[in-house]
């Protein structure tokens, strides 16, 4: 075994926290991560990513800072090196890592390439196909103004001739197959495989998509009855991607091609253990499995995300980890709170590296070797910007379309980059076990009692018998924002 372990980060977009087997999801089909958990790993029942899009989200969980520390709330501001903003990829490369990057970007500036990231961002000989059958987009969204539009739902793809439908994620997967029968052994590895599923468009090949019960797909969260109490782009959402007449025999149907995408991904993260196991190296890696956040799937009656709304169905995201065979831990699916912040300082602990920077994660070593379940008293979430905060506005990609209502984002995309009404209003959420508490700039604040409402139906801000609980939370983030509200670089200026 090499002196530090071989890191392989699995990195799904859009993973909802619930869609597991062993999270007691009756139509989930993932037996790969269910028998890790039960033989090698803890999956955390209640895990938070700190931004509810890619970009800040994967910012993050890169460095351990919250995403206000240096601005990183869009998806157009990146781990800038130039600007002193740190990167695990690269503090792990230049500790004597040999870094090997296969898929998605949305984490540092494209215009200055990888070089300093990584040793290999993978390219595969072969070009993949479109992800979704997006060069076919007008077969499944059929014409603009009907209610499939904004929808996402592609349901099943065709493969063609071959077995698989041949995207990024197959090419990016095989080929971190390929590169772990053939690694350099004079280093140790880090395995960095951001994949875009179970990302929307809803869409998946055989056998994966038959594989779900589709009766057995829990029911969605309700259409709010007052909109109101939710935050303003939630409503203008629903509003714009016109669902509103979708049967619930069409939402279960679109809920079961997400599933499916997600047991494809469980179908591939069973291909890289047993490569691992192949090589010889499986009990000398540690495995981290965790998403960026979370997807709508037809809760409250809309798809997709947004940046600033907290609903567990896009905060809470699957983190499970594997550790190598000499480093204690006990396998299950622990209580604890965690956050993705969490995930580099248990890298930086696990691998004897000192990053060099200061950050806010907390190792999870102890919670891992079964010697606690406590390690957070709160957990929190935030995104959203500034009225006039114009370069902080979403979608530069799509108003530069000739028509910008043709991208399946703009029912969102629309109001992000208005200053019409608060749409975009910054926010932040502090959870705990009982209650979420998300405190808004422009618009009304929401509280839920988790225990009562799991699915944040009835927003409690104004009832009095909650008085206390919600004093409670305004001050644990009130604490939160003193102890995060800025970093203080190691290296010291002189004064003369």
């Amino acid at each position: 075994m090499p002196k530090r372990p071989h890191i392989l980060i699995f990195n799904p977009d859009q993973w909802r926290g619930d869609v597991m087997g062993h999270m007691g999801d009756p139509a989930a089909v993932t037996p790969n991560l269910d028998h890790l958990v039960e033989t090698d790993a803890v999956s955390f029942r209640v895990a938070v990513c700190q931004n509810t899009v890619c970009t800040p989200s994967r910012c993050s969980f890169m460095t351990g800072w919250y995403p206000h520390i240096r601005g990183h709330r869009t998806m157009h501001h990146m781990l800038r090196d130039h600007e002193g903003d740190p990167n695990l990829l690269r503090v792990l490369r230049d500790n004597g890592y040999y870094v090997w990057w296969g898929g998605k970007n949305d984490l540092v500036p494209g215009q200055f390439g990888y070089e300093k990231d990584c040793d290999v961002k993978y390219q595969p000989a072969r070009r993949p196909k479109a992800m979704w059958m997006t060069d076919h987009q007008d077969e499944w969204r059929k014409e603009p103004g009907s209610d499939s539009y904004y929808s996402f739902y592609v349901g099943r793809l065709d493969t063609g001739d071959e077995e698989i439908y041949y995207d990024g994620d197959w090419a990016n997967v095989l080929g971190a197959i390929d590169f772990i029968k053939n690694a350099p052994e004079d280093k140790p590895l880090c395995i960095f495989l951001p994949l875009t599923y179970p990302h929307p468009p809803y869409g998946v090949e055989e056998p994966w998509y038959s594989l779900i019960d589709r009766d057995s797909v829990p029911q969605r969260a309700p259409t709010p009855e007052n909109w109101d109490e939710k935050s303003s782009l939630l409503k203008a959402i629903f509003e714009t991607q016109n669902l509103q007449g979708w049967t619930e025999e069409r939402w279960q149907e679109l809920r079961a091609v997400y599933y499916g995408m997600c047991a494809r991904l469980d179908y591939q993260f069973g291909l890289l253990m047993d490569a691992l196991k192949d090589a010889g190296i499986y009990d000398d890696t540690a495995v981290f499995v965790f998403a960026d956040h979370g997807d709508y799937t037809g809760d409250y009656g809309i798809v997709e995300k947004t940046q600033n709304t907290f609903e567990d169905a896009l905060s809470r995201v699957p983190f499970i980890i594997k550790l190598p065979k000499d480093v204690p831990v006990q396998p299950r699916v622990s209580e604890a709170l965690v956050e993705l912040v969490d995930f580099p300082a248990t890298v930086y602990d696990l691998a004897g590296i000192e990053p060099g920077y200061w950050h806010f994660g907390q190792t999870l070593l102890p919670v891992l070797a079964g010697e606690t379940d406590v390690h957070r008293d709160a957990i929190f979430c935030e995104g959203g910007r500034l009225l006039g905060e114009t370069q902080a506005m979403e979608g530069a990609s799509v108003t530069a379309m000739d028509d910008p209502s043709e991208s399946l984002y703009w029912p969102r995309i629309k109001h992000q980059i208005s200053d019409d009404q608060p749409w975009h209003t910054k926010a932040t959420m502090c959870r705990t076990h009982d209650f979420k508490y998300i405190r808004r700039l422009y618009e009304h604040d929401e509280l839920y009692d988790l225990g009562n409402d799991p699915q944040e139906t009835r927003n409690l801000i104004d009832d009095p018998t909650y008085a206390e609980a919600l004093f409670q939370l305004k001050e644990r983030m009130l604490t939160w924002y003193m102890a995060t509200a800025d970093i203080v670089p190691f290296e010291l200026d002189r004064r003369r």
